[in-house]
C-alpha cells in the first residue's frame, strides 16, 4: 500500500545470490498436459527462472529422459526445488542430489507439513534452511505468510524468502495481504509471493504490494490456454511492478473532482 507523501521507490535490478533477473516472473515446470505445451507456455512467460522438482524429474517424459532434456538452460536458470518432502533431513538430501546433478547452485526449499493443506512445516523449514546455508546452497524458502518465522529464516541466511498467497495449487490468490506487507516492510532480502496465484490479477496485486517477484506453476499450467495466461501472467507481473514504482494515490473516504473548479487554466501557446 501506498501512502501519501511516500518517497519514490527505486527501481532496482532483481538480483538473488549470484543471478540478476530482468524478469520477475518465476514459474514452474509440473502439471502440464505436455512437454510442447510446457515449452511454449515457458517461453510465452518472459520467465528466466524456472523451478524444477529434483524428486519427479522423469516423470511425464520418454523413457530414458528426463525434464532437463526438455529445459533450453541457455535462456533459462534452473531453480531445482525439494517439492514432496516432510522432513528436513529429506529437504537437505533432495537439494544435495540437485546440486550434484549439476543443475544451479539455487535451490528452492520446501518441507512441508501434511499432504492435505501442503502447508509448510516451520521447524523442519527453519531447520533445513539453516542446514543447506551452511553448506553454501543460495536458498530461497518457501514460508507462510508468518512474519516471525520469514524474519528468522533471514536471520540464518536464507537468500530470499517466499511466503505463500495461498495453499499450493489452490487458485485462490492473495489470501492475507496485510502479513504479506509486514514481511515485506521488515524484509532485508527478496521477497517472492509463492503458491496460490490463479490468475493474473492475482500477480499483480502481488507486485503492488511490493513484492520482488512471484513464483507460480498451477495457474497458468492448468489454464484451458496456458500458453495465453502465460502472457497473462507476464503482463500482470510487469504492471503490478510499474503501479507500484509509480505509487498510487491516497486513498479518500468522499469523492474529490477531476476537474478544478477554481482557478485559471492556461493553454499552450497563450
Amino acid at each position: 500500500m501506498n501512502y501519501e507523501g511516500e518517497p519514490r521507490r527505486e527501481d532496482k535490478p532483481l538480483t538473488i545470490g549470484g543471478h540478476t533477473f530482468e524478469s520477475r516472473l518465476f514459474v514452474g515446470t509440473g502439471k502440464y498436459d505436455d512437454l510442447d505445451v510446457m515449452s511454449r507456455a515457458l517461453e510465452a512467460s518472459g520467465s528466466q527462472c524456472v523451478t524444477v522438482a529434483v524428486r519427479r524429474l522423469s516423470l511425464g517424459v520418454p523413457e530414458g529422459k528426463t525434464l532437463l532434456d526438455y529445459l533450453d538452460t541457455d535462456r533459462y536458470v534452473l531453480l531445482p526445488n525439494t517439492a514432496g518432502c516432510f522432513t528436513a533431513d529429506d529437504a537437505v538430501r533432495t537439494a544435495r542430489l540437485g546440486r550434484e546433478a549439476g543443475m544451479s547452485d539455487l535451490v528452492k526449499l520446501e518441507v512441508l507439513g501434511d499432504t492435505d493443506t501442503l502447508l509448510p512445516d516451520p521447524v523442519g523449514t527453519l531447520e533445513a534452511a539453516r542446514v543447506l546455508v551452511d553448506e553454501g546452497f543460495t536458498v530461497l524458502c518457501y514460508t507462510s505468510d508468518d512474519p516471525i518465522l520469514a524474519q528468522r529464516l533471514e536471520d540464518v541466511g536464507v537468500a530470499a524468502v517466499m511466503p505463500a498467497g495461498a495453499p499450493i495449487g489452490s487458485g485462490q490468490g492473495i489470501l492475507n495481504p496485510n502479513n504479506l506487507r509486514i514481511i515485506l516492510e521488515r524484509a532485508q532480502k527478496p521477497v517472492l509471493i509463492d503458491a496460490g496465484v490463479g490468475t493474473a490479477s492475482d500477480v499483480t496485486v502481488a507486485m503492488e504490494l511490493g513484492a520482488d517477484g512471484v513464483l507460480l506453476n498451477t495457474g497458468i499450467a492448468k489454464a484451458k490456454d496456458p500458453v495465453r495466461m502465460a502472457r497473462a501472467m507476464k503482463a500482470g507481473c510487469e504492471a503490478g511492478r510499474d503501479a507500484w514504482l509509480a505509487g498510487r494515490m491516497g486513498k479518500k473516504l468522499y469523492a474529490t473532482a477531476s476537474s478544478p473548479t477554481s482557478g485559471t487554466i492556461e493553454f499552450a501557446g497563450e
